[in-house]
């Protein structure tokens, strides 16, 4: 018999109506913030919303990770402890978590998800981790498939999870301190500024400006879409979208899209199949390109030689060069007239979307559509704009109206039985899980009059607002007997009732207690990378065999040292890249990237690892 890998979709939810629509729109896990520590200080909720989620989820047999992935400070420790207690008690399925104190605390056996904060990117990283317990470890986005196979063929009996869609963060994860050293406030505790999607002047050591106010750092947005087969062959068995700060709209168009990609493979290859359980019935038509995106890459997936023929991972000197959304591409402005410009292209307007464009120097605007006549639009507020520029949708109206409404049903399916016996009937309800039971009718029985497998069936099929829809009913009768409609409807009602009880207390709860381990660590010392914030957390490294711990970044600010690591280059965006692309410059190194406000910022370029480190 084939053995079958569950494969996870896995949304993220800023709030209780996220998560219940990212269920709803197909999601197998919810990822979603507690009251504090998790990595989006924005994206906070209470422990109520958190239990009303678990319980909605379970009953697709959906789960729940909440993430507690900061830093934490001493005083953090023992208010962290009662938060995963709570949370535990609740049924919370994971933490995903970044701070190796957790593992010196007395926590209850609640399984822990290695956060991509903990930049994990070897097979050294990884093995580390499932040795010392961790159940699942989600890897940098910047991997390429060739280095996850090397670490699903290396580790194979710990899960993968891989980011699949949303924001890219330039730097690698829990390795970025530009935002504390600008700002105070730290990335690896929630309140990451945002630095990488400010615009910066690119000058050379003699000064001579070679790019002038471009967004260098900001990453387009992650698309893996059409490379999810690839990722599961790979061995990635957890698919994650970005978006702990994004609304409801984005979360139910992209786990929709995501749903059906999925289930189109799982249909092709029986090897893989869905974690969870029901049908989400959709009442739209989901298209990513109607949501939030800086346009789509697949980053270094393929490498990155490929991703220069293929897609480059950002092209820095784009006239497409912006951090904010430009959406799906409309057409041109064909001609300019008054209050009003004539459209060529094959899309229809609707009043009130959102259209954008690029002036010559590459600047955003944008403008409310007022009034649309066939493919002539009359703005709000007429820009100025010239004829043969390129226009974008960021906001489709109509589409976001859609959504604004319940825009998704998810149904799980039941087959039903109804038997007689000498005491009465007997209804049987199974789910597509397995999960059964029975209940009965005691009642004499009385020849009908008229066939009754009709009506019989009609009633049983009447599942209305329960999370249930029938699948196939069978009447085993022995006789063709008369049981009244309403005894009927009553006998459907006690049965759903007690399917739904038992599918809750047969939800297959981990429980998993991290043990306490020696195995060395990869190194004997550990420098700020490490990100050693409190006492416990350099306890565990210490009985781990580190013998040498530097304190974290945001306690104790070294001098001279990188406060990013980036796998994408912008000397590779320009084609002066030495190794790969024998380009040469005739600028003089060292580059250095200038904010608006003044600040400098000089580029080092490691070739042998391959990365670009920015010092401030």
């Amino acid at each position: 018999m084939m053995k079958q890998r569950r494969i996870e979709l896995l949304a993220p939810a800023k709030n209780l109506d996220c998560g219940l629509a990212a269920i709803d729109h197909g999601a197998d896990a919810v990822y979603i913030g507690g009251p504090s520590f998790g990595a989006r200080a924005a994206a906070g909720n209470s422990l109520e919303d958190i239990d009303h989620l678990v319980q909605y989820a379970h009953l697709f047999h959906a789960k729940v990770y909440v993430t507690v992935n900061t830093i934490l400070k001493d005083e953090e420790l023992d208010q962290t402890k009662q938060m995963i207690e709570e949370l535990y008690r609740m049924g919370v399925d994971a933490l995903i978590v970044q701070d190796m104190a957790l593992m010196e605390m007395d926590l209850p056996p609640i399984p822990l998800h290695a956060s991509t904060q903990m930049d994990n990117r070897t097979v050294e990283k990884v093995r580390f981790e499932h040795q010392i317990g961790f159940q699942q470890t989600v890897l940098a986005r910047e991997l390429s498939l060739k280095q996850i196979r090397q670490i699903h063929e290396e580790v194979p009996d710990i899960k993968l999870e891989a980011f699949v869609h949303g924001a890219l963060c330039v730097s690698f994860s829990g390795q970025c301190y530009v935002s504390q050293a600008c700002f105070g406030r730290s990335a690896n505790r929630g309140e990451c500024a945002q630095f990488c999607r400010l615009p910066f002047d690119l000058v050379d050591t003699a000064g001579k400006v070679i790019v002038r106010k471009k967004h260098l750092l900001s990453m387009r947005d992650l698309n893996q879409s059409d490379c999810l087969e690839d990722l599961l062959d790979a061995g990635i068995s957890s698919l994650k979208i970005e978006g702990r700060l994004k609304d409801v709209g984005y979360v139910k168009n992209v786990t929709a899209y995501y749903r059906q990609r999925l289930d189109e493979i799982f249909n092709r290859r029986p090897e893989y199949t869905r974690a969870s359980s029901g049908i989400s019935h959709l009442s739209f038509q989901p298209q990513l390109d109607k949501s939030f995106s800086r346009g789509f890459t697949h980053y270094f997936l393929f490498g990155r030689q490929e991703n220069q023929s293929q897609q480059r991972i950002h092209d820095t000197i784009s006239s497409m060069d912006t951090p904010k959304s430009m959406g799906e591409e409309i057409g041109f402005v064909k001609e300019v007239k008054g209050n009003s410009m004539t459209v060529a292209g094959e899309k229809h307007f609707n009043n009130g979307d959102g259209v954008c464009f690029l002036d010559e120097d590459g600047t955003l605007h944008g403008f409310r559509v007022n009034k649309v006549e066939e493919n002539r639009i009359y703005p709000q507020e007429m820009p100025k704009i010239k004829v043969r520029t390129k226009l974008f949708r960021n906001y489709d109206q109509e589409f976001e109206k859609m959504l604004a409404r319940p825009s998704a049903e998810r149904k799980i399916r039941v087959d039903m039985v109804l038997l007689d016996h000498p005491q009465g009937f007997t209804l049987n309800l199974t789910d597509e899980d397995g999960t059964m039971v029975s209940v009965n009718l005691e009642q004499a029985k009385e020849q009908a009059r008229t066939l009754q497998d009709e009506n019989l069936r009609k009633q049983l099929s009447k599942l209305g607002n329960t999370p249930f829809e029938m699948r196939k009913i069978e009447i085993q009768c022995s006789d063709n007997w008369f049981i009244p409609s309403s005894q009927i409807a009553e006998l459907r009602r006690k049965g759903i009732e007690k399917l739904l009880i038992a599918r809750r207390s047969s939800y297959p709860q981990e429980h998993y207690t991290m043990p306490k381990t020696t195995i060395p660590f990869m190194t004997e010392e550990l420098t700020y990378l490490g990100n050693v914030m409190n006492g416990k957390a350099y306890t565990f490294y210490e009985r781990h065999g580190v013998k040498k711990i530097a304190p974290a970044f945001e306690r104790q600010e070294p001098m001279h040292v990188p406060v990013m690591f980036c796998k994408h280059c912008i000397r590779f965006s320009m084609g002066w890249c030495p190794v790969h692309q024998k380009g040469h410059s005739l600028f003089k190194e060292p580059y250095y990237l200038v904010s608006t406000d003044g600040q400098r910022f000089q580029l080092e370029f490691d070739c042998k690892h391959c990365q670009m480190k920015v010092y401030k």
